[in-house]
């Protein structure tokens, strides 16, 4: 029999708020720091270790000076991937990647899309996790012009995996309006459109709950990430609610003081009726996983089976999937729930937090 821990370490998940410059091995960094002559400003047990939001976005752009080379692309992808499969058990991806991180050190666009393709269809033959990209503007160090230039990158260079735009940083360097002219011009391309808002890491000023209204109505996004400053405005929620938009959310990547706070507000959106989809955002960054963040989550909300099943599926119907690839996740996860729902060993509800612990076997 399963205890309840090592179930929602099993329950096949969907991964669709992750950023690749967030989720590298610390040991590779550093590796690929030395071999491109980048200097770090601490060795691999501490870097990533900050005081605040803006000290942890400074390290997630020097980080990403150091990667450079297809092939240097290719292993942080591949090892995402990895990371993903093995603790937690996500069956597919969209990962977000900020193409003006790297560029400035000389790769091109076609030489990091490419290299991050090559790691994902090797991890995907490795581990059977499937996976898309998101091409994404730090509207902390972006200018709209860059996003439009971004954009010109993605039509020049087409790669049948890179799906939409996101918008990522701090959301008061560049609230949505900003970015109006870019995003609906990926509408008009066809590429999916999403966007970081209401983050609580802002205040209400800067992250208001009419950004959610900027978001939808201005830049066309279906999809959105975070969401929390959302609750101030129950009209706001209850609209978000009605329209079945799915937020994909992280309940671990914030300042200490504020994680316990934020799963109170990720209970608070599920219970209002919104669509919410679990994930890690930078889990190497926050040393963290998709099983801690499930297991975490599930510990301070209480939630029960029913709702590991509901969050599964939310996964698969918020994703950038076609169609039939949807109907087929959802028939494997569907099959794999019902085989788990008849392992687990309900007089055990005892959740094991630890980040790092024995990975769970079922056979089924």
């Amino acid at each position: 029999m399963l205890s309840y821990s090592d179930y929602l370490d099993l329950v096949p998940k969907v991964e669709l708020h992750l950023h690749i410059a967030g989720a590298v091995r610390a040991t590779t960094l550093v590796e690929l720091a030395a071999a491109n002559g980048v200097r770090l400003p601490r060795p691999a047990e501490t870097l990533y270790q900050w005081p605040d939001f803006y000290g942890f976005l400074e390290i997630l752009r020097l980080g990403a000076l150091a990667v450079r080379r297809r092939e240097e692309f290719a292993r942080i992808a591949y090892e995402c991937i990895e990371d993903l499969h093995r603790h937690g058990n996500v069956r597919h991806a969209e990962i977000f990647f900020n193409p003006h991180y790297y560029t400035p050190n000389g790769a091109t666009y076609p030489e990091i899309v490419d290299g991050l393709l090559d790691g994902l269809a090797r991890a995907e033959a490795a581990f059977g996790t499937s996976a898309l990209l998101i091409a994404c503007i730090d509207r902390s160090v972006c200018l709209p012009s860059e996003a439009l230039e971004m954009l010109d990158w993605m039509q020049q260079h087409p790669r049948e995996k890179v799906v939409g735009i996101g918008l990522d940083g701090a959301e008061r360097a560049g609230p949505p309006l900003v970015w109006v002219e870019a995003w609906r011009r990926a509408g008009r391309a066809g590429f999916r459109r999403t966007a970081h808002v209401c983050e609580d890491n802002q205040t209400l000023f800067e992250g208001p709950p009419t950004h959610f209204t900027h978001c939808r109505d201005a830049l066309g996004c279906d999809r959105l990430d975070h969401g929390y400053n959302m609750l101030a405005d129950p009209a706001i929620t209850a609209r978000a609610a009605a329209e079945g938009v799915p937020f994909t959310m992280a309940c671990w990547s914030s300042i200490l003081p504020n994680r316990g706070p934020r799963q109170q507000r990720i209970k608070r959106m599920y219970e209002a009726g919104l669509t919410i989809v679990l994930g890690t955002d930078d889990p190497t960054f926050f040393h963290t996983t998709m099983g801690h963040c499930w297991r975490t989550l599930f510990a301070a909300t209480g939630w029960q089976p029913a709702d590991a099943r509901r969050l599964s599926l939310n996964g698969i119907d918020a994703s950038w999937l076609p169609e039939d690839r949807k109907a087929a996740l959802r028939a494997a996860f569907t099959a794999r729930l019902d085989a788990l729902d008849t392992s687990l060993d309900l007089s055990d509800r005892t959740i094991d937090g630890a980040i790092e612990r024995p990975q769970p076997r079922w056979e089924g």
